[in-house]
C-alpha cells in the first residue's frame, strides 16, 4: 500500500527544470534542484543529458545553486551561473565535462548573461556601484573596534525597497559588459545612474538587444523599451518604447528580425502579454498573439517547482516561433509563423514550466508537470506529438507515495459567469461518508491554479480533507475581461465566484460536511480569506497567510503599495474612505471564524504589520486568532523559504484544519 503525503516529503521531492539543447541537437543541459534538511537550504546542481543514449550525468556538486545555463556557439563550452562562492558568479566549462572555472569575481555577483558568437567572450549584465567599474572592491570602513559601523540610509525615491531584496541600493546601477573567457578581460559598455538589462546577442555577433529606462526617478516609471545596439557603430535603435515593459527578445538566425514580449498598460498588471517581432530593416514590428485572448507566458502558482525558468520565445532556423500560453489551468507550448499561423504544439491538463527547442523545429525539450507529477523533463516530437521521458528523478517517490487527482470542475460565478477550479478528495474516501473540505484561494490576483503538481494540496488530502481551489475573476489563463474584472472590485464578484463555485461543488458531492468547512489562502489570498470570514460565518475555521487587512496602511508600507492600491483597488490615500472600505480589518468585529494568521517578518509586498493590526484587534474584541511569526522569510515563504520555516508552515495550516473540522 502506497503511503500519505507527509510535510517532509518536499526533501524527497527534485525540482527539473531549465532545459537547454546543444546547436547541434544531441545535447542537453538542465539543472536540478532539491532540498538539503541538514543546511537548511536548498542546492541546484547542473546536469548534462545524451539525446542518443539516454544518458543523465551530474557535472556539478557541492553547496551551490547553479542556474542559467548556457551553449556557446560552437556547443564545446558551456556557461552558468553558482553561487559557490557566495556571489552569483559566472562559471565556464568544456562541453566534455570536467572542472568548472570561474570568470567573475564581482562585488555584486552577475545578473544574466549571453554568449558571444565567437565564443571567445560573454556578454552580461551586472550591479555595480556608480562610478565604479564591475571589478572594484566595495570599500568597508570599521571602527576602532574593528567592526563595521551601521550608517544611515538616505531615501529621496518611492521604489526604495523591494520584497526578497530589502532596502534597494540607491547608488548602485546594473551595466552591461563583456568578458574574455581566456583572459578574464572586462570591458564595460554602459554607464550612468539607470538600469540596463541585456536582453540578446545577434549571431552574427554585431547587434545587442538591451532594454533601459533612461530616468533617475522611476518612482511613476512602470515601462521598459527594448533597444537595439549596433556595436560597432554605437548606434542605439529604438524597437519598442511605448506605454509597457517589452522584453524576453530573441533574433532571428538570419539576424534580420527580433521577436520580443509586450506587456502595455491598457489594464495595468491585469493586460494579457503578447508575442512581437521587430523587422530590422523596415523598423516595423507586428504582434502574433493578438488573436489569442490569453496571456503569453507563464502564472502559475504552485510550492514545488524551484528555479523554474523558460525563454521567452525560442526561434527555428524557419522563422518558426514557439512560447509558453496560460490558458484554461495549463501552461501549453504555443507555435507561430510569421505569416499569421498560431496553435497549441503540447497538449490540455498539464504544465509546461520550462522548455527549448532543437533549431531544426522537429523536437522540443519540456520541463512539465501535473497534479501527480512533480515534473521531468520530456522530448516531443513536434510533428506526430510523441513524447519520451528523459528524467525520472521523482520516480521513486510516485511509486511509494499516493497522490490524488483532482476532478476539474466548472461552475457558474457572478454575472453568470463561468469559473473554472479543482476539486480534490480526500485520502481514503469512501462512497457515504462525509468529510471535512478546505478551500484554497491563490495569490496575485493576477495568477492561476492549474493542472499542476502542489505539494499543499496533496497534504490536506492525505490529511484527510477534501481541497477546492478554483481562479475566480482577476485570474489569468482565461480573457481579457476575466482577468480584469477584480481590478476596482476586490471583494465584490470574486468573493460571490469563490462562494457560488463551493454552494455548487457542495450540491454535487454530498460527500462534503458543510460543518466542517475550512479556507484559507495568501497575499490575495489572505485578503480573500479575511474578507470572506468578515462576511460569512460558513466556514468553521480559516488560515489567513501573508495578508492584506487594512488597504490604507498598505498604501504607505508596501513595496508596490502606493501604485498597486490605484491599480487595482482605485483609490489612493486621496480616497482613504474606498480604500478603507475594502478593508477588512473594518469589518472585524463581524468575525466569528477561529483564524490562524501566518506572516513573515521580511515580507515587504504585504508587510507584516498587516497582520499585526489584524491580530491585535481581533484579540482586543475577544475573537478566537492566532498569530505565527517567521523570521529570515519574505513574501515567498511557502515556495522558497528556509526549509524548517515551511515545514512549520503546513503543518501549522493542517493542524488549525484538524483542531476545529475533523
Amino acid at each position: 500500500m502506497k503511503k500519505a503525503v507527509e510535510i517532509k516529503d518536499l526533501t524527497k521531492l527534485a525540482s527539473v527544470t531549465d532545459p537547454h539543447i546543444s546547436p547541434d541537437g544531441t545535447q542537453l543541459l538542465f539543472v536540478r534542484t532539491e532540498m538539503d534538511e541538514e543546511n537548511n537550504t536548498y542546492v541546484a546542481h547542473l546536469f548534462h543529458g545524451d539525446l542518443a543514449s539516454g544518458k543523465i550525468t551530474q557535472w556539478t556538486h557541492g553547496n551551490e545553486r547553479v542556474s542559467s545555463p548556457a551553449w556557446s556557439e560552437n556547443g564545446e563550452m558551456l556557461a552558468f551561473l553558482s553561487t559557490r562562492d557566495d556571489k552569483n558568479q559566472l562559471y565556464v566549462m568544456p562541453a566534455t565535462g570536467g572542472e568548472a572555472r570561474a570568470l567573475t569575481e564581482f562585488e555584486k555577483g552577475v545578473n544574466s548573461f549571453r554568449w558571444s558568437p565567437c565564443g571567445n567572450k560573454i556578454w552580461f549584465d551586472a550591479m555595480v556601484k556608480d562610478g565604479k567599474s564591475f571589478a572594484d572592491k566595495e570599500d568597508k570602513e570599521d571602527g576602532k573596534d574593528g567592526k563595521k559601523h551601521p550608517e544611515p540610509v538616505f531615501v529621496s525615491n518611492m521604489k526604495y525597497k523591494m520584497d526578497g531584496m530589502g532596502l534597494v541600493p540607491q547608488d548602485e546601477h546594473r551595466q552591461i559588459g563583456s568578458i574574455d573567457v581566456e583572459s578574464k578581460r572586462v570591458v564595460q559598455l554602459t554607464s550612468g545612474k539607470f538600469h540596463y538589462n541585456l536582453e540578446a546577442v545577434s549571431h552574427d555577433g554585431s547587434k545587442l538587444a538591451y532594454g533601459v529606462v533612461r530616468e533617475e526617478n522611476l518612482d511613476f516609471v512602470f515601462r521598459q523599451p527594448l533597444y537595439l545596439y549596433d556595436i560597432e557603430s554605437e548606434v542605439e535603435t529604438a524597437v519598442a518604447d511605448g506605454d509597457g515593459s517589452f522584453d524576453g527578445a530573441a533574433f532571428s538566425f538570419d539576424d534580420a528580425k527580433l521577436a520580443y514580449i509586450s506587456s502595455t498598460r491598457q489594464f495595468e498588471n491585469a493586460t494579457h502579454t503578447e508575442v512581437s517581432v521587430y523587422d530590422i530593416a523596415s523598423k516595423t514590428s507586428m504582434c502574433l498573439t493578438e488573436g489569442i485572448d490569453a496571456p503569453v507566458g507563464d502564472y502559475v502558482v504552485a510550492d514545488h517547482q524551484q528555479g523554474a525558468a523558460a525563454p521567452a520565445v525560442v526561434w527555428t532556423k524557419d522563422d518558426h516561433l514557439y512560447f509558453q500560453v496560460s490558458t484554461m489551468g495549463d501552461v501549453r507550448l504555443y507555435f507561430a509563423s510569421l505569416d499569421g499561423a498560431v496553435y497549441p504544439a503540447s497538449p490540455e491538463m498539464e504544465h509546461v514550466y520550462g522548455f527549448d527547442v532543437d533549431r531544426s523545429g522537429e523536437f522540443a525539450v519540456a520541463a512539465i508537470s501535473n497534479p501527480v507529477n512533480p515534473g521531468e523533463l520530456y522530448k516531443l516530437t513536434i510533428a506526430t506529438g510523441e513524447r519520451e521521458a528523459l528524467t525520472a528523478f521523482n520516480n521513486s517517490y510516485l511509486e511509494d507515495t499516493e497522490l490524488i487527482m483532482p476532478e476539474s470542475i466548472v461552475a457558474e460565478g457572478a454575472d453568470g459567469w463561468p469559473v473554472h477550479g479543482w476539486l480534490m478528495k480526500p485520502r481514503g474516501f469512501a462512497e457515504g461518508e462525509k468529510y471535512p473540505l478546505v478551500v484554497n484561494i491563490h495569490g496575485g490576483p493576477h495568477a492561476m491554479y492549474a493542472n499542476t503538481f502542489v505539494h499543499e494540496m496533496q497534504l490536506l488530502a492525505a490529511r484527510g480533507f477534501g481541497v477546492l481551489y478554483v481562479n475566480p475573476r482577476g485570474s489569468h489563463g482565461y480573457n481579457q475581461h476575466f482577468v480584469d474584472a477584480v481590478r476596482g472590485d476586490y471583494g465584490g464578484g470574486d468573493y460571490e465566484d469563490i462562494m457560488k463555485s463551493l454552494e455548487s461543488v457542495i450540491a454535487e458531492n454530498p460527500w462534503i460536511d458543510t460543518e466542517r468547512l475550512g479556507v484559507t489562502g495568501g497575499s490575495y489570498g489572505g485578503f480573500m480569506t479575511n474578507w470572506i470570514v468578515s462576511r460569512t460565518n460558513r466556514f468553521k475555521a480559516a488560515v489567513t497567510q501573508r495578508s492584506i487587512s487594512n488597504w490604507v496602511s498598505f498604501f504607505g508600507v508596501s513595496d508596490i503599495g502606493y501604485y498597486f492600491s490605484p491599480w487595482q483597488i482605485g483609490a489612493d490615500v486621496g480616497d482613504v474612505n474606498k480604500l478603507w472600505d475594502h478593508s477588512p480589518l473594518k469589518y472585524a468585529a463581524d468575525v466569528e471564524t477561529p483564524l490562524l494568521i501566518l506572516h513573515s517578518e521580511n515580507d515587504y509586498r504585504c508587510p507584516i504589520e498587516q497582520s499585526e493590526q489584524l491580530y491585535v484587534t481581533l484579540k482586543s474584541l475577544g475573537k478566537e486568532t492566532e498569530f505565527i511569526r517567521f523570521p529570515e522569510a519574505d513574501h515567498n515563504l511557502s515556495r522558497t523559504g528556509k526549509p524548517n520555516l515551511r515545514f512549520v508552515r503546513l503543518e501549522q495550516i493542517a493542524g488549525w484544519m484538524e483542531k476545529h473540522l475533523v
